[in-house]
């Protein structure tokens, strides 16, 4: 059979989901589209004409390949298609972005029939999708004296890229639609159980919301033909948690225009919108497509004659509505004024933030990608000029204050800008370009990271990034057959591309389902590095790193930049003595708590936080910096002492080696470049020549927390509040209570202890508290599963040589086999101890989930809707958080233990402690790893 017969196939099983015809990325498959089209008496024909133009991937897909070249022949006259005449040809190779398109069009522009270069240099001061291999062309043709080259370069550093595009329209009519009351997290708008789909735009747009919301919608859309629909999450704030692409791809697939008519389903200015306004990580991939979100004000809190907040029975502020954004409700935003208005004009909220010079220049260009290559074009085009660039993008904000110090995250921006003109050091609030070092690209939003390179006509990652990751955590928990279908292309992709791959493309090293952050956290071996990573967990306790989107990710990948404002930070100190049987966990719920009881209002969304938490190792220390993006936080900063650092950066080294001594080593030399620097920051720091990294004491912040750790005297748990009459205070991470609220009557239906929260000592806690039960009671029996996943294979292998895995192995009733994985999700639970294989597991809840209905206790992330638990028809799903033991402990007794009980259960055992530092480092450090 032909691959066109197999695709006609795939088509009517398509139609039968109501879905279109799936884009095409084959080019051999575009090659027998050309065939059938050549062949006028083909009755395939006019289909495959529509196919050609239509639906063929652009970029650097094989697809684009094919049909670039058969483009090429036919505005050279070699080839005749009456559909498409060279006029249409060149309208055609205008809308591929990049690679094949624009080595066809170099071609052509720099050949010697004169009409047809100047039509194609005219398609390619269009074009900002270019890399070295094609500018090295145009300065070649520039020093030989071609007049083309020349006008082209001459149009690029005038940035007529840009100039030429229509402005951004001065009235947006939007009519409203309400998703939900309270934070909309991005599992609504792309839900992880269909991470499979998510490079298959159309079909994963039929898991939006739900069914009725896609209906609602479209019926919306009918009514008000002439207005965009703006998404809204009321009394909350829009798209937190996940930072995955495909939320915002959905968004624009149902509410976006289309990008090119000749690219389907990608489509681009969603209109987005929350009370609490749209959360950062969010915000990153509104500007990618394009997109407007708005900061809404509608509800505020009401406050007494004496300015202060009213409080509700709960201590709740009482909040009151401003003005109405019901479903339905037809607003005008003018970008120009840049005000939210009525139908009737009335001004109802300065909506500036959403309208920066530089967000309006993602508008205008269709998205932040085309600025961020056309302005290094323009930079490029000048330089081989000779000529100062034309100014016409906004300007960096850059923002000095001379006498004022530097916060750290401040420091490492400093530190990483590019393209700088100011004198002075940068201060927060400044929006520049930075060196990205490490880039992580998770598995289940890499096949959108692979089709953003291939969009963008990448084929290396950047000589400039240090170290580039692809994992294989977040489908580890079942090799099923989607995993099959999708995994071995996207490390084989990536290897090519230039990444250490957590899977062999060639199968010659063993498969590594370690949890990408973990690895990350290793591989980052300079607390001076900016880290961009495929999820809003990227948050590594050396340097600063950014959870960010598929695109992004990309974007890091093919430049080795991003940018993005230099963020506010929150200081973070401890004070008091931390009680023996409390595990740092305890200490990391409870700095939530305490900053909602100081501030009222949470400080630290959208901004840095730098935490002094010098006393311990990078390992446990991340169990902070990973919460912080349950705390809303942008991201985390850690102030370690010196021989902490060290402490943190030799076991980096140690595992780094390790990845080398099981074949992970990519041929580019990449790990052992780690090594190197670390080798080289670790002597820095012993010669006093560059310090640990520490603010300025007169560094200015915009807030400061201080924790209490004599507070801290029972363990803490993040509920989710399920049935809180107040919708919008559901599912949220801020209700942070004591275990005695739930009076050792919560009934607990799971454990699980697992996720990029958990590390060494954690596994180790699980072994220790069963050795102690066996010996008081004789054996250990659980009145609820526990399902237990190592983050990663060395702490197996660890654990296995310091005896720990041998108690796991006795009381557990599986054990995952590398050899024979799980082809099946599990649906059902036995009250046994499950040894699950390292990876994200439960925590994802795209594979692996509990029963309907349950009350899972969780060492985990994500207490969403639907994440980890999913509704029964009579019971809501709850994951409620907490440490190690208490989950452990709630596993045997099957519910939430009594203080009485949690004592007697750690007594005697190594749980995660923590000093503060002191105000003259004294080297301390956690020997608990």
């Amino acid at each position: 059979m032909s691959l066109y017969t197999d695709y006609l196939n795939e088509i009517d099983a398509r139609k039968e989901q109501g879905l279109n015809p799936k884009p095409i990325d084959d080019g051999a498959l575009v090659a027998e589209l050309i065939e059938h089209i050549k062949d006028t008496s083909s009755e395939h024909r006019n289909d495959c004409v529509n196919f050609f133009i239509y639906n063929t991937l652009p970029g650097t897909t094989n697809a684009a390949g094919v049909k670039a070249k058969f483009l090429k022949e036919i505005i050279l006259g070699e080839a005749a298609v009456e559909e498409i005449s060279p006029e249409f040809a060149f309208e055609l190779l205008s809308h591929m972005k990049g690679g094949p398109s624009v080595e066809v069009l170099l071609d052509l522009a720099l050949g010697d029939d004169e009409s047809t270069s100047r039509q194609a240099a005219d398609v390619l001061k269009t074009q900002v999708f270019l890399y070295e291999a094609d500018t090295d062309r145009l300065t070649t043709a520039l020093a030989q004296g071609n007049a083309i080259a020349k006008e082209i370069l001459e149009s690029y550093a005038n940035a007529e890229f840009f100039t030429k595009l229509p402005e951004v329209e001065e009235e947006i009519k939007v009519v409203t639609y309400v998703a939900a009351e309270g934070d909309i997290s991005t599992d609504l708008l792309s839900p992880g159980g269909e991470a499979h789909s998510r490079s298959d735009r159309e079909l994963h747009g039929k898991c939006f919301i739900s069914e009725k919301a896609q209906q609602e919608i479209e019926a919306l859309k009918l009514q008000h033909p002439d207005k965009r629909v703006m998404l809204i999450a009321e009394k909350g704030t829009m798209g937190v948690g996940s930072s995955r692409m495909s939320g915002i791809n959905n968004v624009a697939l149902w509410m976006g225009k289309q990008g090119s008519p000749y690219v389907p389903f990608v489509n681009i200015a969603p209109v987005v919108a929350g009370t609490n306004g749209i959360s950062p990580i969010f915000q990153t991939t509104v500007g990618v497509t394009g997109g407007v979100g708005i900061d809404l004000k509608n509800w505020v809190k009401k406050v007494d004659e004496d300015g202060k907040a009213i409080l509700n029975n709960d201590g709740n502020p009482v909040l009151e509505q401003k003005y109405s954004v019901a479903t339905g409700t037809v607003l005008k935003i003018n970008s120009k004024d840049q005000k939210l208005l009525s139908e009737d004009g009335e001004e109802l909220v300065d909506v500036s933030s959403a309208f920066t010079p530089q967000k309006v220049e993602f508008m205008k260009a269709g998205g932040s990608y085309a600025i961020v290559f056309g302005k290094k074009l323009q930079s490029f085009a000048a330089e081989a000029l000779g000529v100062e660039p034309k100014a016409v993008f906004a300007p960096s904000k850059e923002i000095t204050d001379e006498g004022r110090g530097l916060t750290a995250v401040e420091k490492i921006f400093n530190r990483n800008a590019r393209g700088v003109s100011a004198k002075g050091a940068l201060h927060a609030g400044s929006d520049v370009r930075v060196a990205v070092n490490i880039v992580g690209s998770q598995d289940t939003t890499g096949l959108m990271t692979m089709q953003e390179l291939e969009a963008m006509a990448a084929t290396v990652v950047s000589p400039s990034v240090d170290g580039a990751y692809q994992s294989g955590c977040h489908t580890a928990s079942v090799w099923d057959t989607k995993a099959q279908a999708n995994t071995p292309r996207l490390m084989k992709f990536m290897n090519e591309f230039g990444l250490v791959t957590g899977r062999d493309p060639k199968g010659e090293y063993h498969a590594m389902t370690d949890v990408i952050h973990k690895v990350l956290n290793d591989i980052t071996v300079d607390d001076w590095a900016i880290i961009i990573g495929g999820d809003s967990h990227t948050r590594m306790s050396k340097g600063v790193a950014f959870g960010a989107d598929s695109g992004t990710v990309a974007l890091a990948l093919a430049t080795g930049e991003a940018s993005m404002p230099i963020p506010e930070s929150v200081k973070v100190t401890f004070k008091g003595t931390m009680a023996d049987h409390m595990d740092f966990r305890d200490v990391v719920h409870a700095t939530q708590k305490q900053m909602l009881d100081q501030h009222g209002d949470n400080v630290f969304q959208g901004r840095v936080i730098e935490v002094h938490i010098g006393t311990l190792l990078a390992d446990q220390a991340f169990t902070f910096t990973d919460w912080t993006a349950e705390m809303k936080a942008k991201a985390s900063v850690c102030i370690s002492n010196d021989e902490t650092l060290i402490g943190s950066l030799e076991l980096a080294k140690s595992r780094i080696q390790i990845m080398i001594d099981k074949g992970m080593e990519h041929e580019n030399g990449m790990l052992a470049k780690l090594i190197g620097i670390a080798d080289a920051r670790i002597a820095e720091i012993k010669s006093g020549e560059k310090p640990a990294l520490t603010p300025d004491d007169n560094a200015k912040y915009f807030a400061e927390v201080v924790v209490d750790l004599d507070q801290i005297d029972e363990p803490m748990i993040a509920d989710p509040d399920v049935n809180n009459a107040d919708v919008s205070k559901r599912y949220t991470h801020d209700t942070i209570r004591p275990i005695s609220f739930y009076k050792a009557e919560k009934k607990v239906d799971l454990g699980f202890v697992g996720s990029c929260m958990v590390h060494k000592g954690d596994i180790k806690i699980v072994a220790q508290m069963l050795k102690n039960l066996e010996k008081a009671q004789g054996k250990v029996e659980f009145k609820a599963p526990l399902v237990v996943a190592a983050p990663t294979y060395n702490i197996v292998d660890e654990l296995k040589e310091e005896g720990d895995w041998e108690i796991l192995q006795k009381y557990s009733g599986f054990e995952f086999d590398d050899l024979f994985p799980k082809t099946t999700a599990r649906t059902e639970y036995e009250n046994i101890l499950y040894l699950e294989r390292p990876g994200c597991n439960l925590c994802m809840g795209n594979q692996e989930k509990a029963e309907k209905g349950d009350t899972v206790l969780a060492t985990s992330t994500r207490l969403f809707q639907g994440r980890v638990v999913a509704d029964a028809p009579d019971k809501k799903g709850e994951s409620l958080l907490a440490s190690t033991p208490v989950v452990v402990l709630s596993a045997i007794l099957g519910r939430t233990p009594t203080m009485e009980e949690y004592k007697a259960a750690v007594e005697g055992i190594d749980l995660t402690k923590f000093t503060p530092p002191l105000e003259k480092p004294a080297g301390a450090k956690s020997a608990h790893f």
